[in-house]
């Protein structure tokens, strides 16, 4: 037996014991472990460091570097993510619907747990408690894959939260971690269907349709995203430069970032000066076309620029004459992650947020909300850009499934 189907059994068999622990058992549990992460900071930072250093000598891309840095007040998040999780209602054991048939036969549909999760993600530490956080709450077994830029990092989170675990008298096995950082684990992992239910990936494009394409095991798609904003003719200037600075700048290594903003020309001449200016401030490049050119000093887009997901300080802009032509712009380049429009027509805005294929449409907002965290679930599994089972930030409900509960009184079919 190979160290992977070792990892996979002893999976399998915490996802039973698991699936019999109380609400309370669960919740004091993770208040435990958020305790550990905060009281091993030090430690964690310490193998953190080690992680950035390598990361720094290989020239690892700066938005890339955020993504794997850890800090007191980012595990101090992790925590606060897990001490939400808390606080939210456990799906486990949630009756959906309750019917009896004409003999009597009573049919219920109650939420379950999915059993095994596996995780394949990359240079983001802050994953591995979150993901163990949703998957733990919602009474399965977790599988992690982090990437190698992390691996440090990842042991460090893991070895405390699989201590705390053993404290409150819990599997550790409630929480794998997958060490090797030789890339052909990654391929066998995907094949892994005898012990891991689902298979999640996060990351960039390249791994998503790694998984998608080699797995065996059932993905959900967490996408990548090229967000866009649309700046409708009937915008409102004074909120328009703050949101478009925010969605792109608060942070450029995540994927709710905005990518690309799309401007009516009847709004670019009133605009582009002021958003050209703050954008510049902050450092970012702009690649407009041909009518951003004319008014600001920017470089030439080309075609490529509206479908890349940038992660940087760069940003794309296109002029479009009417909402049509923004909705069929962004529909042909967006990978369906977050888009929003700023307007103040009430009709526009429906329009948009009816034809736009997202799984999160804004209006007059930031698309960096496109969150967990700041959607009331806690911490997030990651955001589900496919349309199946789920889509956009993913909770503690969609990490579980449902099954039939079926009584009877000596019914029999004719």
């Amino acid at each position: 037996m190979n160290m992977l189907q070792e990892l996979g059994q002893h999976a399998k068999s915490a996802k039973y014991e698991l699936q019999k622990l109380s609400t309370q058992e669960k919740n004091k549990a993770l208040l435990a472990v958020a305790d550990a992460l905060v009281l091993e900071s030090g430690r964690i930072i310490e193998q953190n460091a080690i992680d950035l250093k390598n990361g720094e000598e290989k020239g690892m891309h700066p938005g890339l570097l955020d993504r794997l840095r850890l800090d007191e007040s980012r595990i101090k998040g992790m925590a606060e993510g897990l001490r939400q999780v808390v606080n939210l209602p456990d799906p486990v054991g949630e009756v959906l619907e309750t019917y009896t048939r004409l003999n009597g036969l009573s049919i219920q549909k109650r939420r379950v747990p999915i059993g095994v999760i596996g995780i394949i993600y990359e240079s983001r530490p802050n994953v591995t408690a979150d993901a163990f956080g949703l998957c733990f709450k919602s009474g399965n077994a977790v599988i992690l894959k982090g990437g190698s830029d992390a691996i440090h990092s990842n042991m460090a989170i893991t070895s405390v939260i699989r201590e705390a675990l053993l404290k409150e008298g819990i599997t550790a096995d409630a929480i794998l971690l997958i060490e090797s950082t030789d890339r052909s684990v990654v391929q066998e992992f995907m094949r892994l269907r005898e012990y891991v239910d689902l298979l999640i990936p996060r990351g960039g494009a390249g791994l998503i349709k790694s998984v998608v394409e080699g797995s065996t095991i059932p993905v959900i798609e967490t996408g990548t995203g090229n967000c866009h904003i649309y700046v409708d003719e009937f915008a409102d200037p004074e909120k328009a430069v703050p949101i478009i600075i925010n969605a792109k700048t608060q942070r450029i290594g995540v994927c709710n970032a905005c990518e690309s903003l799309v401007i009516h020309e009847a709004a670019a001449a009133r605009l582009l000066p002021a958003l050209s200016d703050a954008l510049k401030e902050h450092g970012v490049e702009i690649r407009g076309d041909h009518k951003v050119q004319e008014m600001i000093d920017c470089v030439p887009a080309a075609e490529e620029d509206y479908g890349r997901e940038y992660l940087d300080y760069i940003i794309s802009m296109k002029t479009v004459s009417s909402i049509e032509e923004a909705i069929a712009h962004i529909n042909k380049y967006n990978t369906k992650h977050s888009e929003a429009i700023i307007t103040e027509n009430t009709e526009n805005a429906q329009k948009f947020l009816h034809e736009v294929d997202a799984a999160c449409v804004y209006v007059n907002a930031s698309t960096r909300f496109t969150d967990g965290f700041e959607f009331g679930f806690g911490a997030e599994i990651g955001i589900s850009t496919q349309k199946l089972h789920a889509r956009g930030p993913m909770g503690l409900k969609e990490l579980t499934s449902y099954k039939y509960v079926i009584t009877g009184n000596g019914q029999i079919r004719p």
